[in-house]
This record gives structure tokens, sequence and C-alpha cells, in this order.
């Protein structure tokens, strides 16, 4: 086990070192970086004193090259590309991020700042999903054929089908526009720091029911399915009624050794579930409800070519995503002693 974990753990540095060179690359050459943006304001900029009637007309004059060299030298641009990578793998082993070109804060400042919202949404939509869809499934699996099964499949199809952008829209003009039940915007009220801890909790339930709803109704169907069709082909084992044989109760036979075979292909998705519920489709929702978290921080980072922004919090992901899929594989062990990583 020690000896599987240590590789697993030095397979993360080429890893690692691939995503980042990659991107490098992709982030680095393609056209409109932050130089060039400076320079198309500063040449918006100038154009405007002779709209305006000013007599400083520098348009057709371009950008001053010394302004432009030192506009370059700010942003690390005035050296090599393998020299600036060589930089920034340097500082990425001290989990040193860099900072921002255009916020003026640290790479790890503008994480913890947008962390909160994402934690919200991610661990909400995660354990609701899970908590709703594993139950659901096992129950579809015990009355597999039944209207109760054909009914439910039918109503999380539905939802699988529906966008979480499009239902959130529909969630904000009806609950939020038209009844007016919940507030349309934000994580919290303007007041929250005057509220004690009890109104707290509940303004924060208030402001989260509707992105979270609009980001869970999607995420049941292939949950309950996988967790269904497992349960049905463990059910139809011969150890399953070798233990109804032996009189056990049906519940103790669904959860005591059913559910634990059927959980290898559950947990098999649970990584990509975990770090998609943070990190990814909740970019939309962010928008659509003006909650500032890690999806539109990397979204506006793309826009505004905030290089180590981009790099940064893809670094922080994927390492995420890395420990993530470990714990996976080590709950094999845990759920099935049959699995060996020998």
């Amino acid at each position: 086990m020690f000896a599987y974990i240590l590789k697993r753990l030095l397979l993360f540095i080429p890893t690692l070192l691939g995503v980042l060179v990659v991107t490098f690359v992709v982030t680095q050459f393609v056209p409109g970086g932050p130089v060039e943006q400076y320079m198309a304001e500063a040449r918006a900029g100038t154009r405007g004193g002779v709209e305006s009637g000013g007599s400083n007309y520098r348009g057709s004059q371009g950008v001053d090259p010394k302004r432009l060299a030192e506009i370059k030298a700010l942003y690390g641009f005035d050296k090599s590309a393998p020299e600036r990578l060589w930089i920034m793998l340097r500082q990425y082993v001290r989990f040193d991020l860099g900072k921002s070109f255009f916020q003026n804060k640290s790479v790890w400042s503008l994480i913890l700042e947008k962390l909160p919202v994402s934690i919200s949404l991610g661990m909400w939509t995660f354990f609701i999903s899970y908590g709703v869809a594993v139950p659901l499934g096992v129950a579809k699996a015990v009355r597999a054929g039944t209207r109760f099964d054909l009914a439910t499949t039918l109503l999380i199809l539905v939802g699988y089908a529906i966008p979480g952008f499009v239902l959130g829209v529909a969630l904000l003009v009806v609950f939020g526009g038209q009844l007016q039940w919940f507030p349309l915007r934000g994580l919290t009220s303007a007041n929250w720091d005057e509220m004690n801890w009890g109104a707290r909790i509940v303004d924060y339930l208030w402001h989260i029911t509707l992105p979270v709803t609009a980001m869970v109704i999607g995420s049941f169907a292939v949950t309950a399915m996988l967790t269904k069709n497992a349960f049905l082909e463990e059910i139809r084992k011969q150890y399953v009624l070798t233990a109804r044989a032996k009189g056990l109760g049906e519940r103790q036979v669904l959860w005591k050794h059913v559910f634990r075979n059927a959980l290898i292909p559950i947990i098999t998705g649970l990584p990509a579930a975990f770090v998609g519920a943070f990190f990814a489709g909740s970019l939309l929702i962010e928008t659509l409800f003006s909650l500032d978290g890690l999806g539109l921080l990397g979204y506006e980072s793309v826009i505004r070519r905030d290089y180590p922004v981009v790099l940064g919090t893809l670094y922080v992901f994927t390492l995420i995503g890395l420990f993530t899929k470990l714990v996976s594989d080590l709950c094999y062990v845990w759920v099935d002693p049959r699995v060996k990583f020998d």
C-alpha cells in the first residue's frame, strides 16, 4: 500500500508538469496578451482626447517605446518564453502562484477570496446530489419495472435534459421575480454583519436555495441510474440468494451485502463529481445569480489574459483532482478487499 501511494505521488510531478507546460504554451502564444491589451487601451485613451477637442493627439504615433518596454518588464515579457516558464515552475514548487496582472493581488489571496462561494455551491450540490440519488437508485432497483421506477426515470431524465442555466433563469423569474420568495443575487444580504448567528444561517440558506437547486436537478440522473444498474447486477448474483436463504431480512441483504459490492462503480465517479461540483459547470450559475466565485474568476482571467491567475488556479485545481483520484482509488480497498494494489 505504501509503495503504491508513493508511486502515485511521484506520478503527480510529470502530470503537473505536462499540464502546466501545455497551458503555458497555449496562453503565452495566443494573440491579445496583456501587453497588447495595454497598447489598445492606450491608443483608445489618446484618441479620446482628440474627439473631445484636445490638441495632443498621438494615436498615429502608437505607444511610446520606453513605456512599452516598461510594460513588458512589468509583466515579465522582457524575458524569453523558456525563461518565463522556468521562473514560473520554480515559484510553483514553493507554492508561490505569483501576482495578478490586473487586480494588484496575489493569486492565493484571490483564490481564498472567491473560495467560500465555490465551496458553498460545490458542497451543497455534491452532498444533496449523492444523498438523494443513491437512495433513489436503490429504490428504483428494488422496484424495477414498477410505476415508481418508470415515473422517477421520466422525472430525472427531464431534469437532466434541462440545462442548469435555463433552469436558473426560470427559477429567478418565477420565485425571485414574480413570487419574490427568494433573493435575485448574492450569497448574503447587505446587513449580514449586523445579524446574529441564527439569522445569518437562515439568510445564507435563503440565498443559496435557487442556485443550488439549478445545479442539483441535472446531476441526479447519472448517479441514480448508475446506482440502479449496479444494484440490479448485484441483486441477481448467487450470494444474494444465499443470504436470503439464510433468513436475512431484505434491508440487511441490500445495505450490508449488496450495497458494499455495488459501491465500486459509484466510487469511480466520485472524484469527477466532487471536483466538478466545485470548479466546473458553476460559471453560468455564478454569473446568473451574481455570485463571485472561482468559476467567474477563471473566466474573467482567461478573457483578460491574466496569465498568473489562469495558471495558478489550474495548478490548484489539478492538484486537488489528483489527490481526489488517489483517495478514490484507495477507497476501492476499503469497499472491496479483493482489490490488491500489488
